[in-house]
């Protein structure tokens, strides 16, 4: 039965953190420009941030969860703003003809931004509670031990994309020179601006 949660929590996580969004985006940027390292701690900081909603609704944690959902006007401002300042970031950004060199500073900013993105979509919660509901998971009653594994599986599984992410794109690196490289950049730019821009439209919904 413990094995089955492992292995579920683990299909989740990789299913949710598959879809290319504005992390996804960061994460194959980061890759071209930082190296493999910098995209996957940044993969990684998503990865906690699931790994932190999916303890929240395995554990039945309801006010946590209430605060979060009701406070998500707020958090989506500011995470739309933060996602317009990335992507302008990106988009004006010099391309290296190497990777940089990953300094301490570097991947613990790499993976507190994404960690901080991945957070300002409370309506996650909403998605991890209805599947663990589904899973008879999260009522508060519920096996403890099998809620852990759950999320220790969610966890797993979303680092498991972001390590084939960030090391098949990096494969791809030696290829592209400058000006390709400035290309991804600012394309990346656009995207990531877009998507912090549609955050800021929800809030008129």
């Amino acid at each position: 039965m413990d094995s089955r949660f492992l292995l579920r929590g683990l299909l989740l996580g990789f299913a949710i953190a598959a879809p290319v969004g504005p992390i996804g985006v960061l994460c194959i940027r980061r890759t071209l420009a930082e190296g493999r390292a910098a995209g996957l701690v940044s993969g990684l900081g998503a990865a906690t941030a699931d790994a932190v909603y999916g303890c929240v609704a395995a554990f039945g944690l309801t006010f946590i969860s209430s605060l979060l959902v009701g406070q998500q006007g707020w958090i989506r401002l500011v995470g739309g703003l933060f996602l317009c300042y990335l992507g302008l970031k990106t988009f004006l950004a010099t391309p290296a003809e190497e990777p940089a060199v990953a300094r301490g500073g570097g991947l613990l900013g790499a993976y507190a931004s994404t960690f901080f993105l991945t957070l300002t979509n409370p309506a996650t919660i909403l998605s991890f509670s209805a599947i663990f509901g589904g899973l008879g998971i999260g009522s508060g009653t519920s096996d403890y031990r099998s809620a852990a594994l759950l999320v220790l599986g969610v966890f797993t599984g979303s680092a498991l994309w972001w390590l084939i992410l960030s090391g098949g794109v990096s494969m791809f690196r030696t290829k592209l020179g400058v000006t390709s490289l400035r290309w991804v950049n600012r394309i990346s730019g656009m995207i990531i601006v877009g998507f912090g821009l549609l955050a800021l439209w929800s809030l008129k919904a």
